[in-house]
């Protein structure tokens, strides 16, 4: 104690040296600005949330908990042991610890803990936790024609900063066309917009903004950002990255931005779009937004492991996006920096936890219309032959097939049991499975046959395909070989508990495409899980599987017991079970019909001419019109099951392998309780999201849409708004414009008009030395927005500056030009064949996205690969991006197509071409410099061009306005907004 009492004294003296380099005026120590960014970066990890990772008993995230043992003793510093702690430089008792690798605090620091205490050691909850309804705005808003201009201003005044004048006509409109639309403006648009600016800049601003938001552009545009947060890939990732159905997921979302669809609302459907009532077509498709996650489609996987693994990046992911917090963190324990347990994420997951994840049909007017005139012509020829049926043939025909065919009676399983899926009995007595699937699965069935009254002398098993099942098959294999196949490895019957044997089997097809062997009968009862029958090839279609037994069965019950087992998931996703009681070999015929005994009519004479060898040309008339009916695009969604609840554990250390304990779904205890009256589903937690009870998800969004006009959001640490995320610039302005967007419906589009038309957004980007001095990073906002666009953007501005680019809005994926070589790096060294014709050209929002090879120039420009939930892109600038647009040949073709169309004389066609590209009028000397650079190309192609007696150089006119147009696509000032 003497020591300490030494140590304290020495540092007193200090602290009065240091007073006034921190807080010295005696102003009051702030908590949430001073204290607990050092807490949080020094202390909580091991004195924080997590109590299972707690040392020495202390936790200092609470005042409760902070006095308990005397570690801060309020109104007295000398008294409190974290102060000898911070101070002592005993290693073996010094705050932080060597260990830690965190450096010590700083006098300045040391003196904000004491002053701190002395004032009472006052506890704040932090800002994000609050609702944004509560803060107190003290700016006076109503002396400003926008409220932006009021925080901007005064936070500005308290920097001894003041803002930037205006940016010029061309500059603003440029900015603007950028920001909303993602295209520059055509030089007719520019002319036209200074031109009425000049006489009415406020009603001209006011007008071209709201023409801006309301072109379909505005949608694609800020689909990109949402798509970033959605991890939006058209492949599965891992291993064999394989094309998947979600482009329809992407359309969706381009519409709902450009019908302004209220956020609130666009957030429910893409969380629980399938649970709202009478969910339309629609709203279905919006839940691929949980869909996006990556899918391992190595046959050696447990499929369960990769769909827990794919909750808990759902879990992150709506973490991030709608509360702003690094909720992954809580997967393995409780957070260490924030207030989220180890269970509260569990309890999330088990809020997500309760849904199948269907491929859905996605049935366009056009092609609906297409499939019935097809289905027309396939009624019309049908009809046609059965009217050229030969009378007698068809009766000794029909003769013959009686005699050969079994009367089959269905049966409806009385008791059903599975080793994981849900069973369900159908109306027709098949039954569908769904639910959770491994790689070896039983279904045990029991039926009641006492009521049959011969003997039962065989069984059949009737794959059904079905549209709600993988590929419309019958089974469920979607991982690894065909989409709706299956893998029927055993059959094992017993009648009343006793073991029956079978005497042969047939089957109408089949056929083994992934792995070894083939499909015979006798795989289903030879003992051998590894042989089996599958329909491979043939999964839309019925097929038959028939066991005759060795002696005939009399019983009052009868068990089957059905194991599929194969190196991936193969169970049978819908079947039927029949007996028949017919003497004699039975044989599985196959077909459209399940029974031609009691088939009648038509129906049947229609069978006839698709199996009679004297219809064998209508046949392949029949086989072709069939390949002509178009199939549905597919887009992934998210079902939720119901009347059953998948359970939920916490995993320890967030091993898939160490469940432990149910947990209930619920939010996160900070946050409180989902509403008492509704359920604690998906949907009531997507409502709640963005309700008034969560704080964060109107900030969040708000922060999102100020850091892409200004190229840095007002709270800075983007995805986390937790306890070490960087303070709000502007707090105030933040829950004003949350409340006001709240308020006002939601409207995305009143946001980003408030934004885009305030005097904060329209100053001048010029960077005084007087401004860079005391704000380098622009976060005060005393100059106008500036920086590089992205990747995606920068080739869209050059297809539509050269008059290529398709606008063409939605539509599956395409393939522009890139290297070859980008693709060879992934798995099997996939070929990217370049779309020739308008998909050459479409907006870079719809380019092919391989998570294993993102496209090669976007991803030079910082572009996502799409595995995870990216709430900000990183911004560089390298050698690389100045490569790509030199030589990549997108852009060469662009140069080149803007050279075609060049005319007049030299100075009017680098005037023309600099307007197109970068929306002004060159200088006098930026003119001079780009002619003669277009004369000395051109005199020295000419040159080479005599010299090698013209063979392979190309038209050198036209070569050196390709290059002066790559000269002018490098400018800073065409991949900078601003």
């Amino acid at each position: 104690m003497m020591e300490r009492a030494k140590i304290m004294a020495v540092t007193a003296v200090v602290f009065l040296c240091v007073a006034g380099s921190a807080n010295g005026n005696g102003q009051e120590i702030d908590f949430a600005r001073d204290i607990r960014p050092i807490l949080s970066d020094r202390c909580f990890k091991c004195h924080g949330f997590d109590d299972k990772a707690r040392e020495g008993d202390l936790a200092l995230h609470s005042f409760a908990l902070a006095i308990k043992d005397g570690a801060i003793v309020p109104g007295d510093a000398d008294a409190s042991e974290i102060m000898f702690r911070i101070i002592t430089d005993d290693r073996s008792e010094m705050m932080p610890p060597p260990k830690a690798n965190k450096p010590a605090l700083t006098k300045e620091e040391i003196e904000k803990f004491r002053k701190w205490i002395d004032q009472g050691a006052k506890y704040e909850e932090h800002w994000a936790f609050r609702s944004p309804r509560e803060t107190k705005i003290a700016v006076k808003t109503e002396e400003f024609r926008n409220p932006i201009d009021a925080f901007i201003e005064n936070k500005l005044k308290e920097k001894g900063l003041e803002m930037a004048g205006r940016a010029d006509a061309y500059t603003l409109l440029r900015r603007l066309s950028l920001d909303l639309t993602g295209l520059p403006p055509t030089p007719a648009e520019t002319e036209t917009f200074v031109e009425a600016y000049q006489s009415d800049a406020r009603g001209t601003l006011e007008k071209t903004v709201d023409n801006l938001l309301k072109r379909p552009e505005y949608g694609e545009k800020w689909a990109r950002d949402w798509l970033d947060l959605a991890r939006y890939s058209d492949t599965n990732g891992y291993e064999k990255d394989r094309e998947r159905p979600i482009w329809p997921y992407r359309d969706w979302v381009i519409h709902a931005l450009n019908e302004d669809k209220p956020y609130d609302q666009f957030s429910i459907e893409q969380l629980a779009g399938d649970m709202l009532p009478d969910a339309t077509l629609e709203q279905k498709i919006a839940t691929g937004f949980h869909r996006n996650t990556m899918l391992n489609e190595e046959g050696g996987i447990d499929p369960l492991e990769f769909r827990y693994l794919a909750m808990v990046d759902r879990v992150a992911t709506t973490g991030t996006v709608w509360l702003g917090l690094t909720t992954g963190c809580a997967q393995c324990h409780t957070h260490k920096f924030d207030p989220i347990t180890h269970t509260d994420f569990y309890s999330m997951m088990a809020l997500l936890n309760n849904a199948d994840e269907p491929a859905m049909d996605v049935p366009s007017e056009a092609l609906i219309q297409q499939k019935n005139q097809v289905q027309k012509q396939i009624d019309q020829l049908e009809k046609a032959l059965v009217a050229k049926i030969d009378p007698v043939k068809y009766f000794h025909w029909y003769r013959e097939t009686l005699e050969k065919t079994a009367a089959w009676q269905v049966l409806k399983p009385v008791k059903m049991k599975s080793s994981r899926p849900h069973l369900s009995v159908m109306h027709d007595g098949s039954i569908f499975a769904t639910g959770d699937f491994t790689k070896r699965e039983v279904y045990d069935l029991e039926f009641d046959i006492s009521g049959i009254k011969d003997p039962v002398t065989a069984i059949r098993i009737e794959p059904i395909p079905d549209k709600r099942l993988p590929g419309h098959g019958s089974g469920i294999a979607y991982y690894e070989g065909h989409p709706g196949d299956f893998f029927l490895s055993e059959v094992e019957t017993r009648a009343d508990g006793r073991k029956l044997t079978y005497s042969s089997g047939s089957v109408d097809y089949g056929k083994i495409a992934t792995g070894f062997g083939t499909a015979v009968p006798g795989n289903v009862y030879d003992g051998d899980a590894t042989s089996g029958w599958a329909t491979a090839e043939q999964e839309n279609k019925r097929h038959e599987l028939v066991l005759n037994f060795q002696e005939p069965v009399t019983a009052k019950a009868l068990q089957v017991s059905l194991l599929f087992q194969r190196h991936f998931a193969a169970g049978l996703g819908r079947f039927r079970i029949s007996v028949t009681t017919d003497k004699g070999t039975v044989l599985a015929l196959g077909g459209a019909i399940p029974d031609l005994v009691k088939a009648r009519g038509e129906a049947l004479m229609r069978h006839y001419v698709r199996v009679a060898p004297e219809f064998e040309e209508g046949q392949k008339e029949l086989e072709s019109l069939e390949k002509q009916i178009p199939k549905f695009p597919q887009t992934l969604v998210m079902q939720e099951w119901d009347g059953r609840t998948r359970p939920t554990h916490r995993h320890h250390r967030g091993e898939y392998l160490q469940p432990k304990e149910e947990v209930s779904p619920a939010i996160p205890v900070i946050f409180g309780k989902l509403p008492e009256h509704e359920p604690a589903n998906r949907l009531t937690f997507a409502k709640w999201l963005v309700s008034d009870a969560n704080p964060l998800a109107a900030r969040v969004v708000v922060n999102r849409a100020w850091r892409s006009f200004f190229g840095r959001g007002i709270v800075n640490t983007a995805g986390d708004y937790g306890y070490q995320s960087e303070l709000p610039s502007h707090p105030g302005l933040l829950d004003f414009l949350s409340v006001k967007l709240m308020d006002e419906g939601w409207s995305l589009k009143n946001l980003h008009r408030l934004i885009v038309i305030s005097d904060t957004y329209l100053q001048d980007s010029t960077v005084t030395p007087e401004s860079y001095a005391a704000d380098p990073e622009n976060i005060y906002l005393s100059r106008g927005p500036r920086f590089r666009m992205t990747g995606e953007m920068i080739r869209d501005c050059a297809l539509h500056t050269s008059g290529l680019l398709t606008q063409q809005i939605g539509g599956p994926s395409v393939r522009p030009p890139q290297p070859e070589t980008v693709t060879t790096i992934a798995y099997g060294a996939p070929k990217w064949t370049s779309d020739e014709g308008p998909d050459r050209y479409r907006r870079s929002l719809y380019t092919l996205h391989k998570r294993t090879a993102p496209f090669a120039a976007y991803l030079t420009f910082d572009g996502p690969t799409g595995e995870s939930c990216l709430p900000r892109r990183n911004r560089s600038n390298t050698p690389l991006q100045a490569l790509t647009l030199m030589n990549d040949p997108m852009f060469i073709e662009a140069a080149r197509a803007m050279a075609r169309g060049v005319e007049g004389t030299d100075e009017e066609i680098v005037t023309d071409l600099f307007r197109k590209i970068v929306s002004r009028t060159p200088h006098n000397s930026e003119r001079t410099i780009l002619v003669n650079f277009y004369r000395n190309q051109r005199g020295r192609l000419e040159l080479l061009r005599r010299k090698s007696e013209g063979e392979g150089v190309m038209d050198p006119e036209l070569t050196a306005w390709t290059l002066v147009v790559r000269a002018i696509f490098n400018l800073d000032e065409a991949v900078v907004k601003g």
